[in-house]
């Protein structure tokens, strides 16, 4: 199991660093535009082909399949001359959503989203001063992928493609890692240790409320 495990992240691994190379030199422009275009459009079309599939009719399922394959092959010449755009369109997309995601908590009398997950993490009650972190830690999210995407796209429109696609394709991860390091680090600093989570739960309890959002939002008719 445990190998099964490590292989499991290793192929995540290469996985992931092979569409960050494919995503930067396609924002730049070498290689060949289809292949860069199939690249670029491929996870979109995935998102498009499983909100289809959750249509509650086969013939709906159907006709959804193949409209978007019409539409596919109608704006492919336009695609393949597009490229970039299309990977800033995704680190906007992607970006704003979770900002969505993260901010949305913090309005109205509900927990925050970070709150949920050391709720699920932690035994009742959560302390007033966890509460107050978790939803500090929310809002700190919030801001840390607006400020990615406003520089995302000042960089789009002002630099030259290359800048701007080391920003979006090459830092943003580990941008998201050093974010993900110095929220962990301060804990240590604000909360007790029997009020600090480890990386695994965080990780665990991250996806279970991700699973939850899915689940609840399949769930809508």
């Amino acid at each position: 199991m445990r190998e099964s495990s490590v292989l499991r992240n290793v192929v995540l691994l290469l996985v992931t660093v092979a569409w960050i190379v494919a995503a930067h030199l396609g924002s730049i422009g070498w290689g060949n535009a289809s292949f860069n275009a199939a690249v670029a459009v491929f996870p979109i079309a995935v998102a498009a082909l499983m909100a289809v599939w959750r249509l509650p009719q086969w013939l709906l399922r159907v006709g959804g399949v193949l409209l978007l394959c019409a539409l596919l092959a109608w704006l492919w010449p336009r695609l393949r001359d597009n490229v970039p755009l299309m990977y800033y369109l995704q680190h906007l997309g992607l970006h704003a959503a979770l900002a969505v995601f993260f901010g949305k908590s913090l309005l109205g009398p509900g927990d925050a989203v970070i709150t949920r997950m050391a709720r699920r993490i932690f035994p009742p009650p959560l302390s007033e001063r966890n509460v107050r972190y978790t939803r500090g830690a929310t809002l700190a999210w919030t801001l840390f992928f607006c400020v990615n995407a406003l520089v995302s796209t000042l960089l789009f429109i002002f630099a030259p493609l290359n800048v701007w696609s080391v920003h979006a394709n090459v830092l943003t991860s580990p941008l998201v890692g050093l974010m993900f390091l110095a929220e962990y680090l301060l804990r240590f600093w604000l909360l007790p240790p029997e009020e600090r989570p480890g990386i695994k739960a965080i990780i665990e309890a991250y996806r279970r409320e991700s699973a939850l959002r899915s689940a609840t939002g399949a769930s809508k008719p």
